[in-house]
């Protein structure tokens, strides 16, 4: 009888087979008017994709207002507010939304427009929060009171690029270029 170690074991994740829906990644039906894609990349701490990522997103609609499930006249066109989509093997998500309006901060400033996304993730023991600016609203972003907290060489961490049909935004879990996660 031996007494070698037993060697380490991620079990899962299983994100892929029990979270994902077919309605996950709209947010809006598609052909809604001024709809976007926020498409991007999960990438590990080694740049390599991660293939079994989860993308959860929650967001105001283009009037600054949340949707709210207890109130059934509250559903403005199809519009959730919740998106959830996995990531494909290459690790690419895409989310089909509208751009949020801005949203008031608790200290009476507006915050720029912004989606809010939740990351699932293998090696993650508990998902991370980060944000999603957009890269066209410069002024609004400036006047954030969240992300000009942020070290201004990691805010661009948080802004998607403009793209032919919507926004580019690619999640960095650790190392170079890591993406901003909030505790919360």
């Amino acid at each position: 009888m031996t007494a070698d170690r037993t060697p380490s074991q991620t079990v899962g994740p299983f994100f892929a087979i029990g979270l994902p829906w077919g309605e996950g990644p709209y947010v809006v039906p598609e052909g809604t008017p001024a709809s976007i894609w926020v498409r991007g990349i999960v990438f590990d701490g080694a740049g390599e994709p991660v293939p079994d990522a989860l993308i959860e997103t929650w967001q105001a609609g283009p009037d600054g207002r949340f949707a709210d499930p207890r109130n059934p006249g509250d559903e403005r066109a199809g519009f959730r507010g919740f998106g959830r989509a996995s990531a494909e093997p290459a690790g690419a998500f895409a989310i089909l939304t509208v751009k949020p309006g801005s949203l008031a901060a608790e200290d009476g400033r507006r915050e720029a427009p912004h989606i809010d996304a939740s990351v699932f993730a293998r090696g993650l023991l508990k998902h991370v929060v980060t944000r999603i600016y957009f890269g066209d609203e410069e002024a609004a972003n400036a006047a954030d009171p969240v992300l000009s907290s942020i070290d201004p060489d990691r805010r661009t961490t948080l802004i998607a690029a403009p793209a032919e049909d919507g926004y580019r935004f690619d999640v960095r879990l650790q190392g170079d270029g890591e993406t901003v996660f909030f505790r919360v």
